[in-house]
């Protein structure tokens, strides 16, 4: 059904499914199916790992989370919030085949001036790039790996 490669992200059992001629692949987030593009494809193995190797909660991921930034409208792929409902982590996703540029990062900086979350993730699938950003002192360190939950709800003490 779907000619998408492997990601360095986990596999994981995808439920698709046929419709008007294009692929769908169902969004545990969402609870429906939504259109298989290979943007979707990094978001749903994304989705995965957060849900069943980091413990987050299904119920406190946002998918295409809109927010207003300078009077604009803009939507973060992904979002993870405590049970306080706080932000912690903001993904964001682009096509395996994309480049993770400039551009990219000053994309998710600019989300994450309305977000504050204390971690970051780009990535295309293939790349992953992971921040822990403090603020007071402002800092960013990268991570060579992708935080549990319960790691990125210990910033909700400080």
């Amino acid at each position: 059904m779907t000619n998408f490669s492997a990601l360095n992200l986990p596999a994981f059992e995808a439920k698709l499914k046929n419709t008007k001629s294009e692929p769908e692949i169902f969004d545990p987030v969402r609870k429906k199916f939504v259109a298989l593009t290979p943007e979707e494809w990094v978001r749903q193995h994304v989705i995965n790992l957060l849900i069943n190797y980091q413990g987050v909660p299904a119920g406190l991921i946002a998918v295409e989370k809109s927010f207003m930034y300078n009077s604009r409208i803009y939507r973060a792929d992904i979002v993870v919030y405590a049970n306080t409902l706080k932000p912690l982590l903001l993904v964001e996703c682009k096509a395996p085949t994309a480049t993770l540029s400039q551009r990219t990062y000053e994309q998710a900086f600019k989300y994450n001036l309305v977000m504050k979350v204390p971690y970051l993730w780009i990535t295309n699938g293939i790349k992953n790039f992971i921040s822990e950003i403090t603020y007071l002192p402002p800092q960013n360190r990268f991570l060579d790996y992708v935080p549990n939950y319960e790691e990125m709800t210990r910033f909700l003490t400080k």
